[in-house]
């Protein structure tokens, strides 16, 4: 435990006092959240906007510049992992319970339930529905991982600098990054993480138990899904204690084969040329209206802010929350390629994979409610499920979904572990397993109390919050990134001279 770092015991103890104070006074604690969200969609909307459309153009000009050549690493230094591998990890690391969790609750919704645009069960909100949704899911969110990401590799594996994110903010601070400044740098970003995923944490729950509910009766409510917690804990908590290269690799690749089954499995059962023909139009809906709903801040009493504040900017808080996380795990683990390779990795193919699944579950879900049965009357958490008894064999659908959610809680959340570990003691990239242990039951234990509290709600509220003071960190990064990258490639062309 020598290398444990002040970061590790200052974030345990703000940890414990925010599920103290959430044990102790939920109903206040429900209202505080609830408060400081309705502030912060308020007032931060068009700042998250810009921030994440930013990013996005950020993204392009790297991969597109001479900066592209440049390795993480290393000249000499090679992938330590196989693209499959590596692909693998990053969609179970960066994806998770989400898929499954919105697959077809999230293109229902914005197409019969609540249409961003009006029109609710039309033809056009349908298609709208789901290009909104790969909007939601697909190159911003990439564009933002890609980019933290990219800070950490290059600072870590290029210049021999610590894992850690005070580490990225050198070129701009120096030597104040290793005192109080840095460290507070680390603790923030280290908070912020065990919220983004727990977050996700409390959505797995939540579905594992309306799964099991629909299948064999078991009750939905706190208890069964504190058991729930507490069973998948114990499993991932395992996986994190026998490393990056056992655990976290094979379940990673096992999650991957498990999605890929239940994919085919509804791609066949269900309305498959339709799927293939929504899929093709909407990912052109979704890339001809791409810069316009990057703006789009519904700043008119007409324009449905309520739906934008519960969809785009959730996400694009979620989405930052889980930054220093899914950064810290994608640089650690793309070690030894060129920043070309990694942006187009780490963008273009998740957002193909996501589209197609959401087109696929999506499309699914408005063929059976167009069908005659109604899956807008049941909530997030079941609508799969009810979709499923719908299309042929559908309890083996349904208990494949159910291994999938547990596959990609357990993924997420040793991943999260290990990063957190690594965050706590000075960057190790074998952070003692007493401290995963520690930081692993924290993230259970606010998923728990966020549960606890008020649900989705609280876990939706509490993203909000915990994102808006990282995402200045955020920003702060992506300047000392370009002056760093601006730094090498001058230093490469002196050497070519």
């Amino acid at each position: 435990m020598k290398r444990v770092s002040i970061v590790f015991y200052i974030t345990i103890a703000l940890v414990i006092i925010f599920v103290m104070l959430g044990a102790l006074q939920p109903t206040q604690f429900e209202q505080v959240t609830t408060t400081i969200n309705a502030f912060l969609s308020t007032t931060f909307g068009w700042y998250y906007m810009w921030l994440m459309a930013a990013l996005v153009i950020i993204t392009v000009i790297i991969a597109i510049s001479p900066y592209g050549k440049i390795r993480l690493g290393k000249d000499h230094e090679r992938p330590d992992f196989s693209t499959s591998s590596w692909i693998a990890m990053l969609f179970s690391a960066g994806l998770g319970i989400g898929l499954v969790f919105y697959g077809a609750a999230e293109p229902l919704s914005h197409a019969f339930t609540d249409a961003p645009f009006g029109g609710e069960g039309t033809e056009q909100a349908f298609k709208n529905g789901l290009a909104i949704t790969f909007f939601h899911w697909g190159i911003h969110g990439w564009a933002m991982y890609g980019l933290f990401a990219l800070a950490l590799a290059f600072f870590q594996f290029r210049k021999d600098e610590p894992g850690l994110i005070s580490a990225t903010l050198k070129p701009l601070f120096g030597d104040k990054m290793k005192g109080p400044f840095g460290n507070a740098i680390d603790v923030l970003a280290t908070f912020a993480t065990i919220f983004g995923v727990a977050t996700s944490l409390g959505f797995g729950a939540v579905q594992i138990n309306g799964g099991l509910n629909h299948l064999f009766g078991i009750e939905v409510g706190f208890t069964t899904q504190l058991i729930i917690v507490i069973i998948v804990t114990i499993l991932f908590l395992m996986s994190a204690w026998s490393g990056l290269s056992k655990g976290i690799k094979y379940l990673s690749n096992a999650n991957m084969v498990l999605a890929i089954l239940l994919f085919f499995a509804v791609l066949f059962v269900g309305p498959t040329l339709l799927i293939l023909n929504m899929f093709t139009e909407t990912v052109g809906l979704y890339l001809q209206n791409i810069v316009q709903w990057s703006f789009r801040t519904a700043p008119l009493s007409g324009d449905n802010r309520s739906w934008f504040d519960a969809w785009t900017l959730f996400y694009w808080a979620w989405w930052i929350s889980w930054a220093p996380f899914v950064g810290m795990f994608i640089a650690r683990v793309s070690r030894g390629r060129t920043i070309r390779q990694f942006m187009i990795g780490v963008i273009v193919v998740p957002t193909l994979i996501v589209s197609i699944w959401f087109a696929t579950f999506g499309t699914t879900a408005g063929y059976v409610q167009n069908s005659g049965t109604d899956l807008t009357q049941f909530t997030t958490e079941l609508v799969l499920f009810n979709m499923f008894d719908q299309l042929p064999f559908s309890f083996l659908l349904s208990i494949m979904a159910i291994l999938l959610i547990i596959t990609f809680f357990v993924t997420s959340a040793d991943s999260a572990t290990f990063v957190l570990g690594m965050q706590s003691t000075n960057g190790s990239l074998t952070p003692p397993n007493g401290v995963k242990i520690a930081l692993g039951l924290a993230q259970s234990s606010v998923a728990l109390i966020l549960l606890y509290v008020g649900g989705l709600t609280a876990l939706q509220n509490t993203i909000i919050a915990a994102a808006l003071p990282f995402s200045f960190v955020m920003i702060l990064m992506m300047v000392s990134l370009i002056k760093a990258l601006n730094k090498e490639v001058a230093s490469i062309k002196g050497k070519n001279k």
